[in-house]
């Protein structure tokens, strides 16, 4: 079950806490990232559990490489 797991809330944690940095919507980061607005909330909330390739569009989605918004995410 992915609910309530750790890594996953701790780089949903990351992506919304650079989102908010960049003050832009998760409407805006799905639409720069390629995504769609809802798997960006998943993610936010730790329900998702995206690919690296995911992963990688949202960090360059908002300007930042993927050991970047991965820096700091732990178990």
């Amino acid at each position: 079950m992915l609910k309530n797991d750790p890594l996953l809330l701790s780089l949903g944690k990351k992506v919304r806490q650079n989102r908010e940095k960049k003050e832009i919507t998760q409407e805006k980061l799905a639409e720069f990232s390629g995504l769609d607005p809802t798997y960006i909330s998943g993610i936010e909330r730790g329900l998702r559990n995206p690919g690296i390739r995911n992963v990688a569009k949202i960090a360059k989605a908002l300007g930042l490489t993927t050991s970047q918004l991965c820096e700091g995410v732990d178990l």
